[in-house]
């Protein structure tokens, strides 16, 4: 099975866990059919993925996340998932959440599209929302 990296970029945030993480991740993977090539999650700071934004979507606001889907084969998940630490934070208040669980939630979110879920209508964010809750039951860690 590929490999899953973890990267930082304008930010000294340092993720935990991230050997567990990752075999959740494969584990997702896995359940959703599909084979893990090369996966790269960049934890960042809002300033940086907004210029992403900009710069690849023409989008000018601030995201918590932005993945970008590499596969060149069906079924096959290999891309970057940019991950705005300091969005994350605010969501986490925002929804009364840990900052853990809501990062694991945008994770897992990133994971989804490489998947082939989409969010554009309602009902596919309602779908890939039931997917997120049902997969973040699957992850236990402490502090979440």
């Amino acid at each position: 099975m590929g490999s899953i990296s973890y990267f930082t970029e304008q930010t000294s945030f340092r993720f935990p866990k991230k050997r567990l993480v990752s075999a959740w991740i494969r584990n997702v993977i896995v359940a959703e059919s599909d084979i893990l090539v090369q996966l790269n999650i960049i934890f960042c700071s809002d300033e940086h993925l907004l210029k992403i934004n900009r710069e690849y979507l023409q989008h000018d606001y601030l995201t918590d996340i932005i993945t970008f889907d590499q596969s060149e084969e069906p079924r096959a998940v290999e891309g970057d998932i940019f991950i705005s630490v300091d969005r994350v934070r605010e969501n986490a208040k925002l929804y009364a959440a840990t900052f853990l669980h809501e990062l694991h939630r945008v994770i897992i979110h990133g994971v989804l599209h490489l998947c082939g879920y989409k969010d554009h209508t309602d009902e596919d964010r309602h779908q890939m929302r039931e997917k997120e809750d049902f997969y973040l039951i699957g992850l236990k860690l402490n502090n979440d």
